[in-house]
């Protein structure tokens, strides 16, 4: 029999905690209050364990995490999406709990639980590297275009997707190919709406719009057009 890894997250509350996982679909296999608190939750061949959290620490803290590689990752974001949604009749998107948005082609996203412990949720056979700055087979806005994909995707950092498309359109926007303006109108767009800033939205979408494309070419980018409504639609129902 091989070895075998378990993460050892924060209880907090251990019945939370654990009511938390159960309620995305893993199955409590351990608890107990006494001599200490400690849980197990197991699932799809995985276990997460929970113990108190060291003297001195106010929970909740975003601070220990766990890697939770799966075969469908957005197969895994729609279920908890729809678990939440039914337990806490919204999805939550700030604090703790929470989940992070999902956008068709991305490899992971983060779950947040109610103590604070994070778990990245990644598709099995996401790249094993990332070339941060954008890769290095691209140049010009297509670059900027993968740098803003990781900033967003893998940081979690819109502002900074957000400022890599606009000093990239502005550098490279007199001489990229419209389709490449295109999708970055189109991120600059879904990033408007994740910052709840409509006026950014308008004037993104509009911009989108107005641009000298072929029927084929819009086709071509319908799901990097689409992204900003998909977007809105998932949150009207968060907090």
């Amino acid at each position: 029999m091989s070895d075998a890894a378990v993460p050892m997250l924060w209880s907090g509350d251990l019945g939370a905690t654990l009511a938390f996982y159960r309620t995305l679909g893993w199955t409590v296999t351990h608890e107990q209050t006494r001599p200490y608190a400690y849980g197990v939750v197991e699932g799809q061949g995985t276990a997460l364990h929970f113990s108190p959290a060291p003297g001195g620490v106010e929970l909740p803290l975003e601070h220990v995490a766990a890697l939770l590689l799966v075969d469908d990752v957005a197969d895994r974001h729609a279920k908890f999406t729809a678990a939440l949604r039914a337990e806490y009749g919204r999805i939550p998107v700030k604090g703790c709990p929470r989940i992070t948005r999902f956008r068709p082609g991305q490899s992971r996203f983060t779950l947040v639980d109610p103590v604070g412990n994070t778990v990245l949720v990644i598709q099995r056979d996401e790249p094993e590297s990332l070339e941060y700055g954008g890769s290095r087979d691209l140049d010009g806005l297509p670059k900027v275009l993968d740098n803003a994909r990781i900033f967003r995707d893998f940081k979690n950092d819109d502002r900074a997707a957000t400022r890599a498309l606009e000093t990239g359109l502005r550098r490279f926007g007199a001489t990229a190919a419209a389709t490449d303006i295109a999708r970055a109108y189109a991120a600059l767009a879904e990033l408007a709406v994740a910052a709840g800033d409509s006026e950014r939205l308008a004037h993104w979408k509009s911009a989108l719009n107005a641009l000298s494309l072929t029927a084929e070419e819009r086709a071509a980018l319908s799901a990097d057009a689409a992204a900003s409504d998909q977007l809105a639609t998932w949150l009207a129902t968060t907090d």
